[in-house]
């Protein structure tokens, strides 16, 4: 009995994150949080979503950006500076090669 609660509960742990984003309609669209981390030398968060599509469409879209927590509320700012987009790309494709390295 021990043991299927212990599943049960790695289970949920494994559930997604889910996080609705507007779109520029003012529709909200369902992302995956796929990745948070933070930056060396920067005090900035990141995340890193994709989108939970309904449709047939086969995309492989990941969407970054900076985030706040206030309380329950969540902040997403776009990162539109290209020094501070490449330094997040660069930290992403690292704990993704990382991730999966670890996997192996």
């Amino acid at each position: 009995m021990a043991d299927h609660n212990h599943e049960q509960g790695e289970a949920e742990a494994l559930e997604p994150e889910i996080i609705y984003i507007p779109d520029e309609d003012g529709n909200e669209e369902e992302f995956e949080v796929i990745m948070k981390f933070e930056v060396d030398g920067s005090d900035h968060k990141y995340m890193m979503v994709v989108p939970v599509e309904g449709g047939e469409e086969d995309t492989d879209e990941v969407y970054a950006f900076r985030y706040e927590e206030d309380g329950d509320e969540l902040k997403l700012y776009t990162i539109d500076d290209e020094e501070e987009w490449n330094m997040v790309e660069e930290t992403f494709n690292t704990l993704l090669e990382e991730m999966e390295g670890s996997e192996s």
